[in-house]
């Protein structure tokens, strides 16, 4: 399988009339619309054991966090934050803090590196690379199927991308293991940063009786042997949950695109155009979820520790140069997929776009935006350690300089009225399923662990 979209914009002349009379007399789809045999279709009871896994923060270092406090489902599968809080912040989403100051040892050690990028329809066949710099992909050359950080030390036994990445966030100290000396995990991550912690997260499940009992019935291969349970099935369970219930396709445009002619208004047709058609919007959000899972220079302005340790005091994020090792990919990071675009700020790697129409005015012009960039929108929970270091590669000018110099876009001129219909039209993608994912949380965790964001 091509890890890009195949899916071909047609001529814009093919797409929509000139008025919104014409868009209906000449309905033309813009690209293809899912299809179920396009989804990851795992059985239930895996699911179900996937909700719980996913919920349940026994997988974190100091059982203070879950998949969910990160990707949460009442914060549309994202934490609404520019670059998330790991382990040691408390509360939720925009209300989540930076732990104590000055902090103790299971206060975060820092803030994350990226956006956390929300995670509808990963389930979906066409998302062959994850995370902003693709580091994690299928690779079929590869003996356990997919291209990893972890390298060897990567089991083989998973179908599907989804289940793959599933078993990364535990592994990371910031995000979910915490420092060493606070727990057994971290402390195993010293000496194996993958296989130490996944071996030390099993052993935590297996001696749940409710989860041993739970994985027996998922997986009968494993014949009720407790010592048969690995971190695969792990990634199996909470790949299949996130597949099943993050699907979202069923927007406006979604039903337009299987044939309802009236399911996006005239204004958001109007922002289609523009979005398939002189904005140039489609050059790298192509395909059903508007995304052609490469990697793009659009010059967002760098908050916050940057990735790896390169750069400008350690400050800087050099994106897909970080994976490849290509000076060419510097600045480079994976467009993302457009799907429920209006709940997902902020917006940008680092998530320095509070606004939908500040994101889309930036792709507009982005030399502009960078060099007339406002850091006060970033959207970041305040301790005195780590503010003194957000803006550290914002405030260089020749950071500002090199970033300047990869923007690969062109500017495009847009009305006042324009910018609109192109919002009205990201608004489209819009799933109403996406509005309320409560139902997605279960009532209990087998850990017996609170599933409220409070410690």
């Amino acid at each position: 399988m091509s890890l890009e979209l195949t899916l071909v914009v047609p001529a814009l002349s093919l797409l929509l009339g000139a008025s919104d009379g014409g868009a209906a007399a000449n309905f033309r789809r813009p690209v293809e619309p899912a299809r179920d045999e396009d989804f990851f279709q795992p059985p239930a009871e895996r699911v179900e054991l996937g909700r719980l896994l996913y919920f349940d923060k026994i997988l974190s270092g100091n059982r203070n966090m879950s998949c969910a406090t990160c990707h949460s489902p009442v914060i549309a599968t994202a934490d609404g934050l520019s670059i998330n809080i790991g382990t040691g912040g408390q509360g939720l989403g925009p209300l989540r803090d930076a732990g104590a100051f000055p902090p103790g040892p299971r206060d975060p050690i820092e803030r994350g590196q990226r956006n956390m990028p929300p995670v509808f329809n990963l389930g979906h066949r066409s998302f062959e690379r994850m995370f902003w710099d693709g580091r994690i992909f299928v690779d079929p050359s590869a003996a356990q199927g997919f291209g990893t950080v972890a390298g060897a030390a990567f089991p083989a036994g998973f179908d599907h991308l989804i289940e793959a990445i599933s078993i990364f966030a535990p592994t990371e100290a910031q995000e979910m293991t915490g420092r060493a000396g606070t727990n057994e995990l971290a402390d195993a991550a010293q000496l194996s940063p993958f296989t130490g912690v996944w071996d030390g997260l099993v052993a935590r499940l297996v001696a749940i009786p409710e989860y041993q009992q739970l994985f027996f019935d998922t997986f009968p291969e494993l014949h009720g042997d407790p010592g048969a349970i690995t971190i695969v099935h792990v990634g199996k369970a909470i790949g299949a949950f996130q597949a099943v219930a993050f699907r979202s396709d069923d927007s406006p445009f979604d039903r337009y695109l299987r044939g309802d002619k009236k399911a996006m208004s005239g204004d958001a047709l109007k922002g289609m155009k523009l979005f398939y058609g002189r904005a140039n919007c489609a050059d790298c959000h192509s395909g059903t979820f508007q995304t052609d899972l490469a990697f793009h220079a659009i010059g967002i302005p760098q908050i916050g520790p940057g990735f790896g340790g390169v750069g400008f005091q350690g400050r800087e994020d050099f994106g897909r140069e970080g994976v490849t090792g290509d000076p060419e990919d510097r600045y480079k990071f994976r467009t993302p997929s457009l799907r429920n675009v209006a709940l997902t700020a902020p917006y940008g790697h680092d998530g320095f776009y509070r606004t939908l129409e500040g994101v889309v005015r930036a792709h507009l012009d982005p030399l502009e935006a960078l060099l007339s960039a406002d850091p006060t929108q970033r959207v970041l929970p305040s301790r005195p350690d780590l503010d003194a270091l957000d803006l550290i590669a914002f405030e260089d000018a020749a950071t500002t300089a090199a970033i300047a110099s990869c923007i690969e876009l062109e500017p495009v001129e847009c009305s006042d009225t324009e910018v609109g219909h192109l919002i009205d039209f990201l608004n489209a993608l819009t799933d109403p399923s996406a509005l309320d994912l409560r139902a997605t949380v279960p009532p209990r965790v087998p850990s017996g662990l609170p599933l409220a964001e409070i410690h």
